[in-house]
Order: structure tokens, then sequence, then C-alpha cells
């Protein structure tokens, strides 16, 4: 067995992970974004645990829920309550990120209904392979999905990821049918998701939709690599260069073309 098939085979355990006692979740930390998150300022919860290794992976130390602590679902909501106002006026609110939020679908869902029921902001982001677990109930407290499609391409996704693509496909149109509004996240990997049939293939796939009020085109760097170090692990795309402005204008043209909104 090979090193990534090793990482891999991890990644998958994590589907095993215990669910714990209820009205607690296992976290990696918590923070305060702008505009990368959802809209206006965020405060993020990212959970532990994530079922796929993309190679580009900027949170590696999310991966594993025992790497994580576990902490009550009080307890987030009191941190979510120092900022509650700040956040508000700032036209922003809650993110629940990872990792894998769907992982502890539970946990996931008490967060978005307990910040729906103060009246903030919901966002959901997910890597949609466990949409499945997502209930109805969890998206309708849920403003907004960030959905991310991290190649249109089953056989690239494959390689990108461990994981397999249609699944994400398959909770995209449930959204869709939904009407949940969702913002799909692309990263752009100069030869890994730069193919122009497999954007075309996206842009074609997002165009059908018709709930996606746009895509973020995420212009891939290497920003993480001193996190692996630390860790101990080996940042396979340490040599991929982040793309250059012609690659960012063509892939951009590429979603108008199709009429997708592309930030």
């Amino acid at each position: 067995m090979n090193a990534r098939e090793t990482v891999l085979g991890e990644a998958a355990g994590e589907l095993c992970s215990p669910p714990g006692a209820p009205g607690t979740g296992v976290i990696s930390s918590w923070d305060i974004s702008v505009g990368v998150d959802g809209p206006g300022t965020r405060f993020v919860v990212f959970t532990c645990g994530c079922p796929l290794r993309c190679l580009y992976c900027q949170n590696p130390e999310t991966w594993r829920m025992r790497d994580g602590r576990r902490v009550t679902i009080d307890e987030v909501m009191a941190e979510v309550g120092r900022y509650r106002r700040f956040i508000t006026v700032a036209g922003g609110g809650v993110t629940v990120s990872g990792g894998e939020p769907l992982l502890q679908p539970r946990f996931t869902a008490d967060v978005l209904r307990r910040c729906r029921d103060l009246g903030l902001h919901t966002a959901l982001d997910t890597s949609g392979l466990l949409g499945d677990r997502a209930t109805d109930a969890m998206l309708a407290d849920t403003d907004l999905v960030l959905l991310d499609i991290k190649s249109a391409d089953p056989a690239g996704y494959r390689r990108l990821t461990g994981g397999s693509l249609e699944p994400t496909l398959r909770f995209a149109r449930r959204l869709a049918d939904l009407g949940r509004p969702t913002w799909i996240r692309y990263v752009l990997v100069p030869g890994l998701t730069d193919d122009p049939g497999d954007v075309d293939r996206l842009a074609r796939f997002v165009a059908g939709l018709g709930n996606v009020e746009h895509v973020d085109v995420l212009p891939f760097h290497r920003m993480a690599a001193e996190k692996y170090q630390r860790l101990g692990l080996t940042f396979p795309l340490a040599d991929t260069p982040p793309p250059g402005q012609e690659l960012l204008d063509r892939v951009h043209a590429q979603f108008r073309a199709h009429g997708v909104t592309s930030v």
C-alpha cells in the first residue's frame, strides 16, 4: 500500500466515527472570517473529521475526529452570543464548516437551528459527499449552502479527493429541487482542475440548477504547506504553482459563456 492509499484508507475510516453524546460535537476551532465563508462577517465553526483527502486541502488539522475537542451545543452558542451583535451589524452570520460538517449531522443541525432561532443568517460549507445525511429540516434551517464541487469529471474527482463525484451532484440537484440558495466553490489548480472540457461540463451542470447565485473560482495556493510540515505530513502539491491571470480569465469566461456568474 502506497502513502496515498494509506491516507485514503484513513479518510474512509472517518465514516465509522462514533456520533458521541447528544448535544455535543467535535470541532477543530472557531474563528471570525470576512467574505470567504458566506456573506458579510461570519462566525465559523470548523468541525473535525472528513472522509475525503483532497490533494489541495488547506485544513489537514481537521481530517480526524480524534484530533479535535468535544464541545456542547451550549458552549458553541455561548461563543456565538459574544459576537452576535457584531456579525449582525456587519451583515454576516454563522457558518458550519470543516472538515466535513455532515459527518456530524446531528451536531451540525442543532447549531444551524439554534442560530436560525436567534435570527442569524446560517450557512453550511460541505463537499456534498454526505449530502444524504442532511435532512430537509436541517436544510430548512440553512440560509445558504457553500457546495464544493471539486471536479466535474468523475475520474478526475476521484484522483483529486479519493471519493465519488455522484453523491455531490445528487445533493446539488436536491438543493435545486428544494430551492436552497447555493454558492458553488471550485478550486482552480493548474494541471488538475483546469481542463477546458471539465470546466465546461461544470458550467453546464451549474447552469441547469437554477438555485446557484454564483460560482467562487478559488485560485489554488500553497499557504498550508507549513501546516503540513508541522503535522509531519507531506503536502502533495508543494511544487504546483498558483494559476496565472490568463488561466483565471479563461475559466471565468467559460462560466459566463453558459450564463453562470463567477467571482
